[in-house]
């Protein structure tokens, strides 16, 4: 399978590349990026992949099967559709859009194609929600509440990496996503009861620091979401799952009960890694001609969800 990544020297291009590493059967045959130097050292580690300065150019190679865009949020819709008009699969990182009507458009372009496109929802892979979910199929945990905290110190525009930024992100299209998508898998359900605010927009930044939103799904359960920019302390999503039959705290790929003791997760994934295994699905999905866990169609629900969301801030 040969892999373009796109964006590759950026937080999650790397963390993706590390990924594929210990995928067997990948061959990593082109790179994108804009930083010439980062791209020029990216190149030494990968001596047989293209460099590309684009997408554009890389799209037109016969040596990429599928694509992994790890590039701004605000670019994925489009070049997600690119690579499929291109007759390539591809995997966007999360959001597959920053609209609803961009969402739309890449779910229709993907069932035109026919091809494998596949959103970066990589909470449906961690294997602590993965335990969470395997549990919830075999009927031995039921959700009343699912209470999330994002929280970032993010008050000038740099990534995960504490890296400068070209552009910006955003609590409800980014980090909420995650979240909503997430809620709406576990149930099973989605959300039809719906509520949002937020804090003061930032002067410089153009977007709100803190949001609070709350969901619900017609069976009763309930999910609490708090995310902010102004967090002075460690960064990161924490999810407490409040069941009918115990506490469960999903940090991350690790999960611990409701007094802090740790999980066991030996035997859910053939690795503990998240973004690994949302590599595994994207890869085995292409070679199998099948839909892939958290693909653009299943996904689109959660962007819906958000559309609402925003209407209800907008009004805020």
């Amino acid at each position: 399978m040969n892999i373009c990544v796109v964006g590759a020297t950026g937080a999650f291009g790397s963390k993706h590349l590390d990924a594929l590493k210990q995928i067997d059967d990948v061959k990593i045959s082109a790179l994108v990026g804009t930083e010439a130097d980062k791209m020029a050292a990216l190149g030494e580690q990968y001596p047989d992949a293209a460099i590309c300065h684009n997408l554009t150019e890389a799209l037109q190679l016969n040596t990429v099967d599928a694509v992994i865009l790890a590039t701004p949020t605000q670019l994925h819709a489009s070049q997600a559709i690119a690579c499929l008009e291109a007759g390539k699969h591809v995997l966007v990182e999360i959001p597959m859009a920053d609209n609803v009507e961009d969402s739309r458009r890449l779910v229709e372009t993907q069932k035109r194609t026919g091809l494998v496109a596949m959103a970066g929802h990589t909470r449906r892979f961690n294997p602590s929600h993965q335990w969470i979910h395997n549990k919830i199929k075999a009927g031995e945990l039921h959700i009343q509440q699912m209470d999330v905290q994002t929280y970032f110190f993010r008050r000038t525009n740099t990534n995960a990496k504490g890296e400068p930024r070209t552009w910006t992100d955003h609590l409800l299209w980014h980090h909420a996503c995650h979240t909503v998508d997430l809620f709406q898998y576990q149930t099973g359900e989605e959300s039809n009861r719906l509520q949002a605010m937020q804090g003061p927009v930032h002067p410089e930044l153009g977007i709100a620091m803190d949001m609070c939103i709350g969901m619900k799904v017609p069976s009763g359960a309930i999910c609490t979401l708090s995310l902010s920019f102004n967090n002075d302390g460690p960064f990161g999503t924490f999810f407490r799952y409040i069941c009918e039959e115990g506490t469960y705290i999903a940090r991350y790929d690790d999960l611990y009960d409701g007094y802090d003791k740790q999980i066991d997760l030996s035997g859910v994934a053939v690795s503990n890694n998240g973004i690994e295994l949302i590599d595994r699905e994207f890869i085995s999905a292409i070679k199998e001609g099948r839909e892939p866990n958290s693909s653009v169609a299943q996904c689109l629900g959660a962007m819906e969800t958000l559309h609402k969301l925003e209407q209800l801030l907008q009004n805020d």
